[in-house]
């Protein structure tokens, strides 16, 4: 059984990762909790988990601290970051402690199932290059699934907006070179095809569920210009944003 070691100043989500987890399903068993890092670092002294779940922002020693003290002392642990600040020094500073995944509170289940498996992945022993490269592939799929799917969700939340590459990989963390690799790879689609691709799925539901006049629609999915918003429609679907919504309420 794989240990785990659960710190966060909010005991509400201790608990809730306790409950809703399926830790033994992923052979793993939590062998101690703590609301601060102080205790956090004793924990982990005492119990030498494999897995630790930790919040950044806790008393006595925040979780960034605690790490620096471990440095070096427990190569092998997965370190899972669970933060409720979108600060991307927070971030960088983590990645240089050499955390597996930083996850933003509130996180998704999913998000927690993917980040335990890339810890077990990690942790698993794998004695023949090519169960290792097996282990490589999956891992490097895992986490190229899991960035596509925070960008999706990102840009269905944001699409409204003036969105950038840029600001979707600073979301993430993660260069835009990189961002770019993993949707082509991911979706088959670039960042603007899927944004488009996004934009007029909504306007083409306002278009038929609402009498709102093209321009508005246009603006309300994030094109300010309405004739590249209707050349886009077009070549999309085939048809005008009227003739569109005038095929719709005919058919």
């Amino acid at each position: 059984m794989y240990k785990v070691v659960l710190l966060d100043d909010e005991e509400t989500i201790i608990e809730g990762l306790k409950a809703t987890v399926p830790w033994e399903k992923y052979k793993c068993k939590v062998v101690g909790t703590a609301l601060n890092g102080k205790e956090g670092l004793e924990l982990i002294r005492t119990h030498r988990p494999d897995i630790v779940f930790t919040d950044i922002k806790m008393p006595c020693l925040n979780g960034l601290e605690m790490l620096k003290e471990l440095t070096g002392e427990y190569p092998k642990m997965q370190i899972i970051v669970l933060s409720g600040y979108r600060d991307f020094s927070y971030a960088q500073t983590a990645i240089k402690l050499g955390v597996l995944r930083f996850l933003l509170k509130p996180s998704k289940m999913e998000e927690i199932h993917e980040a335990l498996n890339a810890a077990i992945l990690k942790l698993s022993g794998v004695p023949m290059q090519s169960e290792a490269n097996n282990v490589n592939m999956a891992e490097e799929e895992a986490e190229g699934n899991f960035i596509v799917s925070r960008a999706l969700n990102y840009i269905n939340e944001h699409y409204a907006e003036k969105l950038s590459l840029q600001q979707v990989a600073d979301y993430l963390y993660i260069s835009t070179w990189h961002l770019c690799r993993v949707l082509k790879k991911g979706t088959n689609n670039n960042f603007v095809d899927i944004l488009n691709s996004i934009r007029i799925e909504h306007a083409k539901k306002l278009l038929e569920e609402t009498s709102l006049k093209v321009y508005e629609i246009s603006q309300k999915v994030g094109y300010s210009d309405i004739t590249y918003f209707s050349k886009i429609f077009r070549s999309l679907t085939g048809l005008a944003p009227k003739q569109y919504r005038e095929r719709a309420r005919y058919s």
